[in-house]
């Protein structure tokens, strides 16, 4: 073969690959924002997997919110140390620490059971001792070591420092216990205490400190939050991986559904929130009322997706959401891999173009 022709076909190459257009303009940016809700986060871990095996996406931002956070850190500490394959890798070994067959003490495995359920659940006579002394003693009394075993699981797994030094933007959420209001952590800030802080669910932790400020799960104020990638990345999209159901068909009528709802209530109502300023924002600038751009008194227009749990999430009666075995942790993974796969089939040409989930009617409000 002639210099000349291969010089020829190594340029026709990539367009052959593609289908017809180059290979790397198939990739497009997009941020993701990851809900928390206990044990459903490995419904998270299956997205991110397919999403990074997939290789189509360019993630250039991450925001997360207790189990979010968790699932946001990892991902970004594989992306910035190695790659994709490392940040599939790396969350592949978390689920499997934090799950009933990882390597963790009795006391840490109870403490962890508990930080991925969604509300009280006990099967060990460990588990049974610390269910009993939730109920009636505050987490200062009934573990006055302070013992939480997502430091160590954290320690082992990210490196803060290589995710500092990487170009992706990140925003971990967390709740101030004075004030009540949001603490949005950015890159730079973030650390262990940052992410066990946005984790800590009062029932279970201590408050965490940092500068001196207690703050409790990001749950409450910011699940996850959105806002921050207005300006942050060149991405206007956004992917919201959504674990706790918005809508129920039912009526809640044993005091573990009330729980349950309440918590899918609670858990949910920043995003709404956030979701209905988003969708104001956009018909101001679609109108023509305010300027589009990344520049002074600008605004940009965000395309937001979702994938949740949908049909599957029906199939979980209270007792299997809140199994931390790693049979559970996988069969969610599995339904996580098979949503993304879904959601890119049907919508990867919508990504740089338009939003694919309506918020307006995902936030309105009703009118009596």
């Amino acid at each position: 073969m002639t210099t000349t022709l291969k010089s020829y076909l190594d340029t026709l190459a990539p367009w052959v690959i593609a289908g017809g257009k180059p290979a790397e303009a198939t990739t497009k940016k997009i941020n993701l924002a990851l809900q928390g809700g206990g044990a459903h986060g490995a419904f998270t871990w299956g997205v991110l997997d397919h999403l990074l095996a997939d290789g189509r996406l360019e993630i250039t931002g991450l925001s997360g919110a207790s189990a979010g956070a968790v699932n946001a850190v990892m991902l970004a500490d594989g992306l910035a140390r190695g790659g994709p394959e490392e940040a599939r890798k790396r969350l592949g070994e978390f689920w499997r620490a934090a799950s009933v067959g990882g390597d963790l003490p009795p006391v840490q495995r109870a403490i962890t059971d508990r930080l991925f359920s969604i509300f009280p659940f006990a099967s060990s006579p460990v588990q049974n001792w610390f269910e009993t002394m939730s109920r009636y003693f505050s987490p200062y009394d009934f573990n006055p070591l302070n013992i939480n075993p997502l430091s160590e699981l954290i320690a082992r797994f990210v490196d803060f420092e290589a995710i500092r030094k990487s170009g992706i933007a990140l925003y971990v959420s967390a709740t101030n216990v004075h004030t009540g209001r949001l603490k949005v952590f950015c890159r730079d800030s973030i650390d262990a205490d940052v992410v066990m802080a946005s984790a800590a669910l009062p029932y279970l932790f201590r408050a965490v400190e940092i500068d001196g400020v207690p703050y409790w799960d990001g749950g409450y104020m910011g699940n996850p939050v959105i806002f921050p990638f207005l300006q942050a990345t060149d991405s206007e999209d956004v992917l919201v991986v959504q674990i706790n159901p918005v809508s129920q068909d039912f009526t809640p009528k044993t005091s573990a559904e009330i729980v349950k709802r309440l918590n899918e209530i609670t858990f949910n109502s920043a995003l709404i929130s956030e979701l209905r300023t988003m969708d104001f924002v956009n018909q101001l600038i679609d109108d023509g009322r305010l300027p589009r751009g990344k520049g002074r008194n600008q605004y940009r227009r965000l395309n937001v997706h979702r994938i949740d749990l949908g049909a599957f999430a029906a199939n979980l009666d209270g007792q299997s959401k809140l199994k931390t075995d790693y049979d559970f942790f996988e069969s969610l993974h599995e339904e996580g891999v098979r949503a993304a796969k879904a959601f890119l089939d049907a919508h990867f040409d919508d990504i740089g173009e338009r939003g694919t989930l309506d918020l307006t009617a995902e936030s309105g409000v009703e009118w009596a």
